[in-house]
Formats: structure tokens, sequence, C-alpha cells
């Protein structure tokens, strides 16, 4: 999963997600697209641990390369 970010703006404008549980994951990254989320917003929404949307969290945290597991 990868987060792509504007670097001025830290504004979501695209998440690639290859992989078996994709389709679970990527109404998160559509939701914060919609209403012009950054991907700090994203890194700061609570997300259930353990389970696969952690994933979503790690990838806007690498956006600024602050990923806990990369």
């Amino acid at each position: 999963m990868k987060v792509l970010a504007d670097e001025a703006t830290d504004r979501v404008l695209g998440v690639h997600i290859i992989g078996t549980h994709a389709g679970e994951l990527i109404h998160e990254a559509a939701v914060a697209m919609q209403f012009g989320a950054s991907s700090e917003d994203i890194a700061r929404c609570c997300h259930a641990h353990p389970t696969l949307s952690e994933a979503v969290k790690e990838a806007a945290m690498a956006v600024d390369k602050r990923a806990i597991h990369s």
C-alpha cells in the first residue's frame, strides 16, 4: 500500500493498494480523498490492532517517513 500526497499541502492525491484484501481497505482512502483529507488526518484516525486497516495508517505515516513497520 502507498499513499500519494501533495508535497506542499499533504492532501491525499491517490492510494495504491495491491493484494487480496485491497477491496476491504480502499474505502478509507476514497472517503479521505472525497473530503480533502491529508495523510496526517489518516494517520491520526483510530485503526484497530491487530487488523489489516493498520496498513492504511502505516502507509499514511510513510508519507513523512514515520512508518513504524516499514
